[in-house]
């Protein structure tokens, strides 16, 4: 049994509340305050059992929302009407549907309830909501009783995408033995977002929403279950949303390691990047060296390119990258995020220590139109800040006490590699004219004495 508390919408509280412009009939006041005695009561002196409050809810509504079966069979006996919908279109199943209910669902169903009755602006149908509930002989009552398993509500999402999106892999069982279709995708929307300076239309484009599988929802929110029973079931591997965004990355972007590994041992595309960044360039960005040793082992390219940048929304916290970083390889990322070990990780697989990163890009609003900001910056050189943002707001950032240590080796590994010291942007500034930590500044000093 489900806390009702928690599960019943706002919106659907009001509704049943009898906001309307008159008091409800007594029967379904005495329901609506679980008041059973009063109920059984009104009942013997004949009370309609049909009758509705200005909303358009019935005793039986009440009854199922508090889930008492005995007192739901006996309005069922005395002609309650199963089907009667309020004015948000759900019914007495819909609401023990949310409930997770399978004695009420059961009872209703078996006086007649219509299992595919869904709620009228959303669209949302009895096993949807059972779906993201998460119970899963609920769901297996209502495809029994004829429920569509590919319903489909607001912006084409499915029982199978809600299943998997609250981690329910018991449910996604259950949906998939019924016929959900594996491979229905959410609607697509475009929506125009941008990076600072957020005002400049350089910045901006219609970044692709939806166009989403069960088997990404899955990948999103780290359930493995889940998504061990949709890819044996035939889901694919290499899935992905509408912005090009794939299962393996969509899974190292939020940090399940485990998932990415599942997805990479299923035959999975380590370099996938159509949305312009790869999970390799994500592992960096989250300072997760296990997840980059991880990829790399798979075959990822240590010298892929960032090709996109990612919006972020105002005044956030969003891990992005900005758009000074298009062309950026793994290794420049790393050594600009202060990560030698990464570093050490990417060389040991093959990364090009002598890369230059080169951009231009908009630093301010309306220099772009000025020709825009051009930068050609070694690893060395993005090592000790430059190149990129001035910060990168909504990157994992190292504990303060250890980043000078962090910056101290990244420098000294960039050293190691060859990198020239003495090296020139195209300010004519070398990595010692960076604002730095004075432990940095001598190591480099002295290393441009040689």
């Amino acid at each position: 049994m489900y806390k009702r508390t928690r599960l019943i919408p706002l919106g659907l509280a009001l509704v049943l509340a009898g906001a309307g412009l008159a008091d409800p009939p007594r029967l379904i006041e005495a329901a609506k305050v679980a008041d059973w005695a009063a109920v059984r009561t009104l009942l013997e002196q004949g009370a309609d059992v049909t009758v509705t409050a200005p909303d358009g809810s019935t005793a039986l509504h009440w009854v199922s929302y508090w889930d008492d079966v005995e007192t739901a069979e006996l309005l069922i006996r005395r002609g309650a009407d199963v089907n009667a919908a309020n004015d948000l279109g759900a019914t007495p199943l819909w609401i023990a549907s949310l409930n997770g209910s399978a004695s009420m669902v059961r009872s209703l169903l078996e006086a007649g309830a219509e299992p595919n009755a869904a709620l009228l602006l959303s669209g949302e149908a009895p096993v949807m909501t059972a779906a993201r509930t998460g119970s899963p002989r609920v769901v297996e009552l209502l495809l029994a009783a004829g429920a569509d398993p590919n319903a489909s509500a607001t912006r084409g999402q499915t029982a199978l995408m809600w299943a998997a999106s609250q981690r329910h892999s018991d449910v996604v069982g259950v949906l998939l033995e019924y016929g959900a279709d594996i491979h229905a995708r959410s609607e697509t929307w475009s929506q125009v977002m941008a990076v600072p300076p957020h005002s400049d239309p350089a910045n901006q484009q219609a970044v692709p929403h939806g166009g989403n599988t069960a088997l990404t929802f899955a990948a999103r929110v780290g359930d493995l279950a889940s998504a061990r029973t949709l890819v044996n079931a035939g889901a694919d591997v290499n899935d992905a949303d509408a912005r090009g965004v794939s299962t393996t990355v969509l899974a190292a972007h939020s940090g399940f390691g485990d998932l990415v590994e599942f997805f990479l041992d299923e035959g999975a595309n380590p370099n996938a990047a159509e949305a312009g960044f790869s999970a390799l360039h994500v592992a960096i960005m989250r300072r997760d060296e296990d997840l980059g040793r991880l990829l790399l082992a798979h075959g990822a390219d240590p010298n892929a390119r960032l090709t996109n940048w990612t919006p972020t929304r105002r005044a956030s916290a969003d891990w992005y990258f900005h758009q000074s970083l298009i062309g950026a390889a793994p290794l420049w990322l790393a050594a600009r995020l202060t990560q030698p070990g990464f570093m050490r990780l990417l060389v040991e697989h093959g990364a090009d220590p002598l890369f230059v990163h080169r951009v231009q890009f908009v630093a301010s609003s309306g220099s772009f139109g000025a020709g825009g900001t051009t930068e050609a910056t070694t690893a060395l050189m993005a090592a000790v800040g430059m190149g990129g943002p001035r910060s990168v707001r909504g990157f994992v950032r190292p504990d303060p006490a250890e980043l000078e240590f962090l910056t101290l080796e990244a420098v000294r590994f960039a050293v190691e590699l060859g990198i020239d010291v003495n090296a020139a942007n195209l300010d004519g500034q070398t990595a010692a004219d960076a604002r730095t930590y004075a432990s940095v500044r001598e190591f480099l000093a002295a290393e441009a004495a040689r």
